[in-house]
Protein backbone atom coordinates (compact mmCIF):
# COMPACT_ATOMS: atom_id res chain seq x y z
CA UNK A 1 0.00 0.00 0.00
CA UNK A 2 1.01 3.56 -0.39
CA UNK A 3 0.05 6.52 1.01
CA UNK A 4 0.13 10.64 0.36
CA UNK A 5 -0.81 13.23 2.57
CA UNK A 6 -3.58 16.16 1.18
CA UNK A 7 -3.15 19.58 1.95
CA UNK A 8 -5.06 19.35 5.18
CA UNK A 9 -2.46 17.04 6.56
CA UNK A 10 -4.71 13.89 6.22
CA UNK A 11 -2.71 10.56 5.04
CA UNK A 12 -4.60 8.50 2.57
CA UNK A 13 -3.88 5.57 1.93
CA UNK A 14 -3.71 4.04 -1.39
CA UNK A 15 -4.92 0.35 -2.20
CA UNK A 16 -5.45 -0.85 -5.94
CA UNK A 17 -7.49 -4.47 -5.24
CA UNK A 18 -10.92 -5.55 -6.81
CA UNK A 19 -13.23 -3.52 -5.21
CA UNK A 20 -11.56 -0.26 -5.46
CA UNK A 21 -11.18 -0.73 -9.48
CA UNK A 22 -14.71 -1.75 -8.74
CA UNK A 23 -15.84 1.60 -7.16
CA UNK A 24 -13.39 3.61 -9.75
CA UNK A 25 -15.50 2.41 -12.46
CA UNK A 26 -18.50 2.97 -10.65
CA UNK A 27 -17.98 5.92 -9.26
CA UNK A 28 -15.44 7.77 -11.74
CA UNK A 29 -16.51 5.79 -15.03
CA UNK A 30 -13.17 5.00 -15.56
CA UNK A 31 -11.21 1.46 -16.01
CA UNK A 32 -8.13 1.41 -14.28
CA UNK A 33 -7.05 -1.96 -16.36
CA UNK A 34 -6.15 0.15 -18.98
CA UNK A 35 -2.95 1.27 -17.25
CA UNK A 36 -2.25 -2.02 -16.34
CA UNK A 37 -3.15 -3.14 -20.48
CA UNK A 38 -0.98 -0.39 -21.68
CA UNK A 39 -4.12 0.68 -23.88
CA UNK A 40 -6.18 4.31 -24.15
CA UNK A 41 -3.83 6.28 -22.43
CA UNK A 42 -4.77 6.52 -19.23
CA UNK A 43 -1.80 7.27 -17.35
CA UNK A 44 -1.35 10.59 -19.35
CA UNK A 45 -4.87 11.54 -19.06
CA UNK A 46 -4.77 10.76 -15.13
CA UNK A 47 -1.31 13.08 -15.07
CA UNK A 48 -2.46 15.92 -16.79
CA UNK A 49 -6.13 16.13 -15.87
CA UNK A 50 -6.21 16.86 -11.75
CA UNK A 51 -9.92 16.36 -11.62
CA UNK A 52 -10.04 13.08 -13.30
CA UNK A 53 -6.79 12.13 -11.12
CA UNK A 54 -8.61 13.09 -7.96
CA UNK A 55 -11.80 11.64 -9.05
CA UNK A 56 -10.03 8.33 -9.56
CA UNK A 57 -8.02 8.66 -6.09
CA UNK A 58 -11.51 9.13 -4.07
CA UNK A 59 -13.02 6.15 -5.28
CA UNK A 60 -10.08 4.55 -4.23
CA UNK A 61 -10.13 5.98 -1.10
CA UNK A 62 -13.62 6.32 -0.76
CA UNK A 63 -14.26 3.66 2.22
CA UNK A 64 -11.77 5.78 4.32
CA UNK A 65 -13.24 9.18 3.21
CA UNK A 66 -16.61 8.00 4.39
CA UNK A 67 -15.36 6.69 7.85
CA UNK A 68 -13.74 10.36 8.11
CA UNK A 69 -17.16 11.91 7.04
CA UNK A 70 -15.25 13.71 4.12
CA UNK A 71 -17.52 14.73 1.03
CA UNK A 72 -16.08 14.35 -2.59
CA UNK A 73 -15.89 18.03 -2.69
CA UNK A 74 -13.97 18.51 0.37
CA UNK A 75 -11.28 15.76 -0.32
CA UNK A 76 -11.31 18.10 -3.78
CA UNK A 77 -10.66 21.11 -1.96
CA UNK A 78 -7.70 19.79 -0.44
CA UNK A 79 -5.75 18.43 -3.41
CA UNK A 80 -3.63 21.00 -5.24
CA UNK A 81 0.25 21.58 -5.97
CA UNK A 82 2.09 18.77 -3.87
CA UNK A 83 -0.63 16.38 -2.46
CA UNK A 84 -1.42 15.86 -5.92
CA UNK A 85 1.48 15.19 -7.16
CA UNK A 86 2.26 12.28 -4.13
CA UNK A 87 -1.20 11.28 -5.07
CA UNK A 88 -0.50 10.73 -8.47
CA UNK A 89 2.53 8.87 -7.68
CA UNK A 90 0.83 6.27 -4.80
CA UNK A 91 -2.24 5.71 -7.52
CA UNK A 92 0.19 4.75 -10.43
CA UNK A 93 3.08 2.83 -7.53
CA UNK A 94 -0.34 0.92 -6.19
CA UNK A 95 -1.40 -0.09 -10.08
CA UNK A 96 2.06 -1.33 -10.90
CA UNK A 97 1.50 -3.73 -7.67
CA UNK A 98 -1.89 -4.77 -8.49
CA UNK A 99 -0.59 -6.67 -11.59
CA UNK A 100 -1.09 -10.32 -11.02
CA UNK A 101 2.02 -11.09 -13.32
CA UNK A 102 5.32 -10.43 -12.19
CA UNK A 103 6.32 -10.08 -15.93
CA UNK A 104 3.04 -7.50 -16.08
CA UNK A 105 4.53 -5.89 -13.19
CA UNK A 106 8.13 -5.43 -14.08
CA UNK A 107 6.83 -3.76 -17.96
CA UNK A 108 4.23 -1.53 -16.21
CA UNK A 109 6.84 -0.34 -13.78
CA UNK A 110 9.20 0.54 -16.88
CA UNK A 111 6.64 2.31 -18.73
CA UNK A 112 5.55 4.10 -15.64
CA UNK A 113 9.26 5.16 -15.30
CA UNK A 114 9.66 5.89 -18.85
CA UNK A 115 6.91 8.42 -18.31
CA UNK A 116 8.30 10.10 -15.78
CA UNK A 117 11.50 10.80 -17.65
CA UNK A 118 9.64 12.34 -20.45
CA UNK A 119 7.69 14.69 -18.14
CA UNK A 120 10.71 15.88 -16.68
CA UNK A 121 12.42 16.52 -19.90
CA UNK A 122 9.51 18.38 -20.84
CA UNK A 123 9.57 20.37 -17.66
CA UNK A 124 13.54 20.70 -18.44
CA UNK A 125 12.66 22.29 -22.07
CA UNK A 126 9.80 24.48 -20.75
CA UNK A 127 12.39 25.98 -17.77
CA UNK A 128 15.07 26.50 -20.36
CA UNK A 129 12.82 28.61 -22.75
CA UNK A 130 11.24 30.27 -19.63
CA UNK A 131 14.94 31.39 -18.95
CA UNK A 132 15.73 32.18 -22.55
CA UNK A 133 12.75 34.67 -22.67
CA UNK A 134 13.51 36.10 -19.41
CA UNK A 135 17.50 36.53 -19.75
CA UNK A 136 17.28 37.69 -23.68
CA UNK A 137 14.61 40.35 -22.91
CA UNK A 138 11.61 38.74 -24.98
CA UNK A 139 9.31 38.42 -21.96
CA UNK A 140 9.48 42.00 -20.96
CA UNK A 141 9.48 43.05 -24.45
CA UNK A 142 6.05 41.08 -25.50
CA UNK A 143 4.59 42.60 -21.74
CA UNK A 144 5.27 46.54 -22.81
CA UNK A 145 3.91 45.29 -26.23
CA UNK A 146 0.60 43.85 -24.76
CA UNK A 147 0.47 47.39 -22.27
CA UNK A 148 -0.81 50.65 -24.21
CA UNK A 149 1.22 53.14 -24.16
CA UNK A 150 0.27 55.97 -21.72
CA UNK A 151 -1.74 59.31 -23.12
CA UNK A 152 0.79 62.09 -23.37
CA UNK A 153 -1.25 63.97 -20.49
CA UNK A 154 -0.83 60.74 -18.02
CA UNK A 155 2.84 60.75 -18.95
CA UNK A 156 3.24 64.32 -18.41
CA UNK A 157 1.81 64.08 -14.92
CA UNK A 158 -1.85 65.44 -15.77
CA UNK A 159 -4.22 63.48 -13.73
CA UNK A 160 -7.29 61.98 -15.15
CA UNK A 161 -8.33 65.52 -16.97
CA UNK A 162 -12.36 65.58 -16.00
CA UNK A 163 -11.79 67.03 -12.14
CA UNK A 164 -11.93 70.59 -12.08
CA UNK A 165 -8.87 72.48 -10.98
CA UNK A 166 -8.22 73.21 -7.46
CA UNK A 167 -9.13 76.66 -5.80
CA UNK A 168 -4.93 77.49 -5.40
CA UNK A 169 -4.46 76.33 -8.70
CA UNK A 170 -6.60 79.29 -10.49
CA UNK A 171 -6.17 81.98 -8.04
CA UNK A 172 -4.85 84.96 -9.76
CA UNK A 173 -1.05 85.56 -9.43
Amino acid sequence: MHAFKDNQGREWTVEINVAALKRVRGLAGVDLMQVIEGSGGLVERLVRDPVLLCDVIYAVCKPQADSRDVSDEAFGEAMAGDAIEHATGALLEELVSFCPSPRDRANLGRVLTATRVVMDKARDVVERRIDELIEGGALERAMLEAVPEATPAAAAGDSSGSAPASSDSTRPP
